[in-house]
């Protein structure tokens, strides 16, 4: 249903409730569990995605993970909403502790090998490339261009 609605005013709706979502955690200060994708293609190189809400910088994809559902399940899902593609050899390399908007987020970090058509939605990502993972974009998430190397070292070892 939701995919009626037109791209320009979903991705509104996505900076909105990304607005009031920041608010209630600074407010609450829940502990949320996520997921990110470290997603290589044949030649090595990592994705990386710009969501329509937040920053504006590149990131890798993920999100949420439901109450119920596996950290694993949850990163297969999510780069399959966000850019099309499906992780082949996916395993869980690492979890991170992190404070986001006063939360705090313990994300699983998932890497795997990208296979099908890279095909950003439009709506929640509105750009997906793969980079060098020694020539990731200068304008990455604070602080996450320094652990790709080694998640990617993790994967491979």
């Amino acid at each position: 249903m939701l995919q009626r609605i037109p791209a320009p005013l979903y991705r509104a709706g996505l900076r909105f409730a990304h607005a009031v979502r920041k608010r209630w955690w600074k407010l609450r200060r829940p502990q949320l569990i996520g997921c990110r994708v470290v997603a290589l293609d044949n030649n090595g190189h990592v994705l990386l995605v710009r969501h329509s809400y937040g920053s504006g910088r590149w990131s890798l994809p993920g999100g949420g993970v439901g109450g119920t559902e596996d950290p694993l399940t949850a990163a297969l899902r999510e780069l399959r909403e966000e850019t099309g593609c499906t992780l082949a050899g996916a395993r869980e390399v690492t979890i991170v502790a992190e404070r986001l908007s006063g939360a705090r987020n313990r994300v699983h970090i998932v890497a795997g090998r990208a296979s099908g058509e890279l095909q950003p939605d439009g709506r929640e990502v509105i750009e997906a490339q793969f980079f060098p993972r020694d020539a990731l974009p200068g304008d990455i998430v604070s602080g996450l261009g320094g652990h790709i190397p080694a998640w990617v070292e993790r994967y491979a070892g």
